[in-house]
């Protein structure tokens, strides 16, 4: 009786357990990870987008959301980005938000390689023209800094046919991998158009108008995409909405990259290692100067500069350290300037959208390195006029003792040393007598008075 009621308890246990096993494990609700791209779209920015489309694993996360607001940015950085987007296992939407926000330029090929396009109200897409800099190839704002050109009309050079054309075809190819419009595509890269959202939603540019990310992620339920070359049906009604931030590498890379700290240490490098030149030992200078220059040129290995400039900066910078240790009136010193505006004007093309000092930065420097030239300049002219303490010179206006004279000659005590010396008139021993000149190792001196 016992056996057959223990039997009776355990059962329904037994039964349970064997339904647990074959049910699998407890379903977890999977996320909707939410990407803000806000800014330029440089190394910084394409570190951090690409190492979270890549760790992103489909069991995890259901959709990738880039929340963008970008005035355009670097070829590079787009392309990694767009790799990274096309490679994933996991379906990416970009999403222009929000309100007053826009993707111009480099943020529409990110759109349109995007599996989902969409944009909340109030925003806008296109400008996508490129930008040949001196550097390479990057992708400017829109807007007025655009050369508008007519829809069929033909760039000047063959250099410029060359890279609107292959932009042209880049941006087509991403426009049939995700059923785009492609005309209106090479359209915004031929004559920079641009399209607010409504626009873009009727003429097929876009999939979707959303308020938020939860308003986009309800509008595309059920939506069939293709991601990785393959039709995918997404799923994105009961998502949980994640939003990843940049993390301290990111912001860290980003501050490095910005162009005003890039020039600021490239200045600070380049000071302190002629610092150190002039002052040897004084290894603070030196030290700091090297770390700051090493870090500029890592940052500048990022950035599109024209080398020109950079070159002007330097020789700008010599110049004024000629002026200096030359002292040529003021005329390296104005040409040092001039120099140094100029090649700072120069090497950050300033269409370069997001990747240009500001003129504040500019002008401080060059206002800074005349402040610190005259500084030295007026040192050195209170160095000039100080009365000369050392060496032979030292010796004019000294008074001494005639210790023997004879005729016009004679020796004198001079500073505890004895000297020969040589005189217009007489003099007698122990009388006091002034330097006023000096023939080799023979002074001439005069009488002060009599002995």
């Amino acid at each position: 009786m016992m056996r057959l009621r223990a039997a009776t308890l355990l059962l329904p246990i037994l039964v349970a357990m064997a339904a647990t096993l074959l049910a699998g494990p407890a379903s977890v609700a999977k996320r909707a990870v939410v990407l803000d791209v806000d800014g330029a779209i440089g190394p910084a920015m394409a570190d951090y987008i690409v190492r979270e489309i890549n760790a992103a694993k489909p069991d995890d996360d259901g959709l990738i959301v880039l929340r963008m607001n970008t005035p355009g940015g670097l070829d590079t950085s787009m392309r990694q980005i767009i790799g990274a987007i096309l490679a994933s296992p996991v379906p990416v939407a970009t999403f222009v938000a929000p309100g007053g926000a826009r993707a111009a330029s480099a943020g529409t090929y990110i759109a349109y390689a995007s599996a989902i396009a969409a944009m909340a109200p109030g925003t806008n897409i296109g400008a996508a023209t490129p930008v040949q800099l001196g550097g390479g190839s990057l992708f400017g704002g829109g807007g007025s800094e655009q050369k508008q050109q007519g829809k069929n009309a033909a760039p000047a050079d063959t250099e410029t046919r060359k890279i609107v054309n292959d932009a042209v075809a880049y941006i087509r190819s991403l426009a049939t991998l995700n059923n785009r419009n492609a005309d209106w595509a090479a359209d915004a890269v031929r004559s920079a158009a641009s399209l607010p959202a409504t626009d873009a939603l009727s003429l097929h540019v876009i999939d979707a108008i959303a308020n938020d990310v939860p308003d986009l992620l309800r509008q595309i339920d059920g939506k069939t995409v293709t991601v990785n070359g393959k039709p995918q049906r997404l799923a994105t009604a009961g998502l949980t909405v994640v939003d990843v931030p940049q993390d301290w590498r990111t912001a860290l890379l980003g501050f490095v990259t910005n162009p005003d700290v890039a020039f600021i240490l490239m200045l600070v490098g380049v000071y302190g290692i002629i610092l150190e030149f002039f002052n040897p030992g004084a290894v603070a200078p030196g030290l700091i100067g090297t770390i700051s220059l090493l870090v500029a040129l890592y940052a500048l290995a990022f950035i599109p500069i024209d080398y020109a400039g950079a070159a002007l900066v330097i020789v700008g910078i010599g110049l004024m350290i000629a002026e200096v240790h030359i002292g040529a009136f003021g005329t390296l010193g104005v040409g040092g300037i001039a120099a140094f505006v100029i090649g700072a004007l120069l090497m950050f093309p300033a269409r370069a959208s997001g990747f240009a000092p500001s003129g504040a930065v500019v002008i401080g420097a060059a206002v800074a390195s005349a402040g610190l030239i005259l500084l030295a300049l007026a040192a050195l002219l209170r160095a000039r006029k100080r009365p000369v303490v050392t060496g032979g010179e030292a010796l004019i206006g000294a008074e001494g003792e005639a210790l023997a004279w004879q005729d016009g000659d004679g020796r004198v005590r001079v500073k505890g040393e004895i000297w020969l010396a040589r005189a217009d008139a007489p003099l007698a021993a122990g009388s006091r007598v002034k330097i006023v000149g000096r023939d080799g190792l023979v002074l001439r001196v005069e009488a002060i008075r009599p002995a």
